[in-house]
């Protein structure tokens, strides 16, 4: 019985784990694309878009309503793992509460 506890927390830590270090990769996503943001904002009229090894002249309006499509979904993505990590913690100190007693 503690053992399959123990072999539980293990997966429950590594779950986890992965789960915040995917949230801190959106997170750095969703800071990038903040800061995009910023700078569309300051710049002109003319913007270029980076495509791969192109750097392509776009539409100012095109680029900030892509951004911004993207600041949503990254947000979106942000707080659901927040709640993923929120419960995954919850279940891993119950099942250190029980091993404990």
């Amino acid at each position: 019985m503690d053992q399959e506890k123990i072999q539980e927390m293990q997966i429950t830590e590594q779950k986890l784990q992965n789960t915040i270090l995917q949230k801190q990769a959106f997170q750095m996503e969703l800071a990038e694309t903040n800061a995009a943001l910023e700078e569309l904002e300051k710049s002109g009229d003319e913007v270029f878009k980076i495509i791969g090894q192109l750097m392509i002249k776009s539409e100012k309006s095109k680029i900030k309503e892509d951004l911004l499509d993207k600041q949503r979904i990254l947000d979106l993505r942000v707080k659901s793992l927040e709640k993923q990590e929120n419960s995954l913690t919850e279940q891993l100190e119950k099942i250190q509460n029980e091993i404990s007693s």
